[in-house]
């Protein structure tokens, strides 16, 4: 089941360098940033990127997003599986080869680990398939050590997102914030230290759908069967380049042949170039593994534009501009107005009738004064308005009673609409509401 019917295959993937590794590591060293300092980064005294769950908000980059904001998260989840589907069906598993998490801890650190701690390639495999010494068990003790330490600080760095990077690096945080370092850290442990390429195998979703993403115009990994086959055997046409060195295999990472063509598996890393021009350059050819569109090899000039690509590419510039409508709209502030629970109306003394609210006001930007917020009721033609100041500080939600005092006529209507417009320094909102007048239901 799911492939794991048979004995695990060790994989031995031999280290190699070239142009396309020097940028990947300049990515990696990229993705390496944005991941352990972007949390220490503050806006205005906030962090620029933390989610808080418990506080059901969510800071970025100076701005505070609540749970009213729900659709922009929606947005982005739509954002990203849309440019997953786009950049995917023009250039294949970039994203695999170039920014997953899994294969920029496996490449920048566990393999060059563990080539340093167990030798190379090689070395590694004969080592594993003999029998258990002081010399292997030593080398695994200290190597699956070091795992367990970059999985620790994998673990503490992702949840500084979630539960700040000073309080989880100083031990402030909560049990529970090192309760989830320590299940993310077992997570983490068992995918770099075992589990590795059969993640990508067997349950990535991506690699099994991006089959329905890519056609033959799709740019991705392709080995040059023309030049390449028959393998040995070159002549003066350009034939069989191929000499079965078999270093693009010696170099995969998921253990695949690339010369059987396009295979879901690989996962465009991009080694098997590196290593194939090294070895095609000492020949002096070109070499036979590069990225380029399968209808290349049959002489087709490859589209950018194909109705998959603009369906895709429209539906992302139509996502980003009602995204930027939004925010463009967006108030900095949330406000709620509800009926004061187990009331309607009540008559006074004075032949006014008075409606009891409660208005919610959460304060959404970010600065380290307070902010002060008036309100208004509109609709409703000489009404009276009870209610005490209202200042709220940033992230702050304050609940405040709100009394609407309307003078009593025998021939008002039951219910009468009205709105409630809460204003701060900077934009207003008005929010929908009923006042009950009392009368009959006759009457109306």
């Amino acid at each position: 089941m799911l492939g794991f019917a048979t004995k695990r295959k060790w994989l031995y993937p031999q280290a190699v360098t070239g142009p396309w590794q020097r940028l990947r590591w300049w990515t990696f060293g990229l993705l390496h940033l944005v991941l352990f300092a972007t949390p220490w980064i503050t806006v205005q005294g906030a962090p620029a990127v933390w989610i808080d769950l418990p506080g059901r908000k969510v800071h970025l980059v100076g701005a505070i997003f609540t749970a009213s904001d729900t659709i922009f998260l929606l947005f982005l989840l739509l954002f990203m599986a849309f440019s997953l589907f786009f950049f995917t069906s023009l250039f294949g598993r970039l994203w695999c080869g170039f920014a997953c998490p899994q294969t920029v801890f496996l490449d920048a650190w566990v393999r060059p680990f563990e080539e340093w701690i167990e030798g190379g390639w090689v070395e590694r495999r004969r080592r594993d398939e003999g029998p258990w010494s002081f010399d292997r068990a030593w080398r695994k003790a200290v190597k699956w050590s070091v795992f367990l330490a970059l999985s620790f600080l994998v673990a503490i760095a992702f949840m500084s997102y979630f539960a700040g990077a000073r309080e989880l690096w100083t031990g402030t945080a909560g049990p529970t914030e090192y309760a989830l370092v320590g299940i993310f850290t077992a997570v983490w442990y068992l995918d770099l230290a075992w589990f590795r390429e059969q993640f990508c195998n067997y349950l990535c979703p991506y690699a099994r759908f991006q089959g329905a993403l890519t056609d033959s115009d799709t740019v991705t990994i392709q080995y040059d069967i023309n030049r390449g086959e028959p393998r040995g055997v070159e002549d003066a046409a350009d034939k069989g380049a191929c000499i079965a060195c078999g270093k693009c295999v010696f170099v995969c990472p998921q253990g695949i042949d690339i010369r059987d063509g396009f295979q879901l598996e690989c996962i465009a890393c991009a080694k098997c170039i590196d290593a194939c021009d090294i070895v095609m350059g000492k020949l002096g050819h070109k070499t036979l593994i590069d990225f380029g569109a399968e209808a290349e090899l049959h002489g087709a000039k490859p589209r950018r534009l194909r109705p998959r690509t603009v369906l895709y590419g429209g539906l992302l510039t139509g996502i980003a501009a009602t995204v930027a409508i939004l925010l463009a709209g967006r108030a900095p502030f949330d406000a709620a107005v509800a009926r004061a629970p187990g009331s309607l109306f009540t008559e006074d003394a004075d032949g006014f009738v008075r409606n009891t609210y409660l208005l919610r006001v959460t304060n959404k930007e970010i600065g380290e004064a307070p902010v002060p917020f008036t309100v208004q009721v509109e609709g409703l033609d000489g009404a009276q308005m009870l209610m005490q100041d209202i200042v709220v500080a940033t992230t702050e939600t304050r609940t405040v009673p709100l009394i609407v005092r309307l003078r009593h006529e025998d021939d008002s209507p039951r219910t009468l609409p009205f709105r409630v417009r809460v204003s701060s320094p900077t934009t207003s909102v008005a929010l929908d509401a009923t006042f009950k007048t009392g009368g009959h239901i006759d009457d109306e």
